[in-house]
């Protein structure tokens, strides 16, 4: 028998309410280790938290390839762990393995076939990036940039990219600066994450929304308007982006964090003047799902994996240790509190 932790939706946030710790609460129960053909005991080293997850706090998510977490039940999100007993042949003890709805608990036991193995060396043995810039965050990225960016070496486009310190914009601005956009512009919210963009991450021109008049400096930053804009943030910010697109641009619509905590459908609505422009100048703005490409998702972890080693992409981390945490990793994440993905630490992986 298996002592384990595991955290349980304890509460709903309310109607346009904003999430707090409290809404988790952390239980104790027991494990029966004896497992099934075909089945894995897994312990969990790392945990991910991400915006989407809010919508999955609502009894409707409002996406319908998202379920929502019930009242009392364990939650589950992005995770990676290490087999410590096996009944699955694909599976060894030892065998580091991640999957999208990993439960939020120490320990757990799974199915095989549901779990991806993963190659530590892919990520020099730092496995949390697994849930990131090797994961759906650096995935989803990839593939907004390259399929709904339409980024073209040589033609000279300038990239704004929203949320730009958080994991998936440090990824896309990054990734859009590779594939040969002129500019990177970020938006973020503060000095401390603007200094990280200009100084490690290769970004062109920073705006913190906090403190400066953004369609002023937007102006100044993209004097002959904005090509390609990656949407992790919706809401003013974005209303101001696209007032500034050229004809023929492209929205990547990843996310809408600002929008989250409101009894909105998804995605948001537009005002009508928003609207005028995207049908006026022509600007695609599609919702992007990272799941309609999993038949690509190996040509993309390798073309990442090799940028990650060879330097050429840096990974913002900020790690929060023990599943205690789980509740203040993800309200801190919804505030803006991270400076790439927020991540939290369940055990100890030096032995692997």
């Amino acid at each position: 028998m298996v002592l384990v932790k595991r955290v349980v939706l304890n509460s709903r946030p309310g109607k346009d309410g904003a999430p707090e710790p409290g809404n988790f609460r952390v239980e104790e129960t027991t494990l029966e280790p004896d497992l099934e053909d075909g089945e894995v005991l897994v312990r969990t080293l790392y945990l991910s938290v991400d915006p989407y997850m809010r919508c999955r706090m609502n009894e409707d998510t409002g996406a319908d390839y998202l379920t929502p977490w019930q009242l009392g039940e364990r939650v589950d999100g992005g995770g990676v762990g290490v087999v410590e007993s096996s009944r699955c042949g694909a599976l060894s003890v030892g065998a580091v393995v991640t999957f999208l709805n990993w439960p939020w608990q120490t320990h757990a036991v799974l199915t095989g076939t549901a779990l991806r193995k993963v190659d530590p060396q892919l990520v020099d043995g730092h496995l949390s990036h697994f849930l990131g810039a090797l994961g759906m965050t650096g995935l989803s990225a990839f593939f907004g940039v390259r399929e709904e960016g339409h980024v073209t070496k040589g033609a000279k486009q300038t990239m704004v990219v929203s949320g730009a310190a958080g994991a998936c914009g440090s990824m896309a601005g990054q990734i859009g600066r590779l594939d040969g956009c002129l500019g990177v512009v970020g938006i973020c919210g503060s000095e401390e994450k603007c200094r990280t963009l200009l100084e490690d991450l290769g970004f062109s021109a920073a705006i913190n929304y906090r403190t400066e008049d953004v369609p002023a400096r937007l102006k100044a930053c993209c004097p002959d308007g904005v090509d390609v804009y990656f949407d992790n943030v919706g809401g003013a910010i974005s209303d101001a982006v696209i007032s500034q697109m050229n004809p023929g641009g492209h929205v990547i619509l990843c996310g809408q964090i600002s929008q989250y905590n409101k009894d909105v459908p998804y995605p948001p609505p537009l005002s009508q003047e928003i609207q005028e422009v995207l049908r006026g100048r022509n600007i695609t703005r599609e919702r992007f799902v990272v799941l309609r490409y999993t038949d690509r998702l190996d040509e993309a972890l390798c073309e990442l994996s090799r940028w990650l080693r060879s330097g050429q992409i840096k990974v913002l981390e900020t790690v929060i240790n023990g599943i205690e945490k789980m509740g203040d990793a993800f309200c801190s994440m919804m505030e803006g509190g991270n400076v790439g993905k927020q991540i939290v630490k369940i055990s100890e992986c030096s032995s692997l």
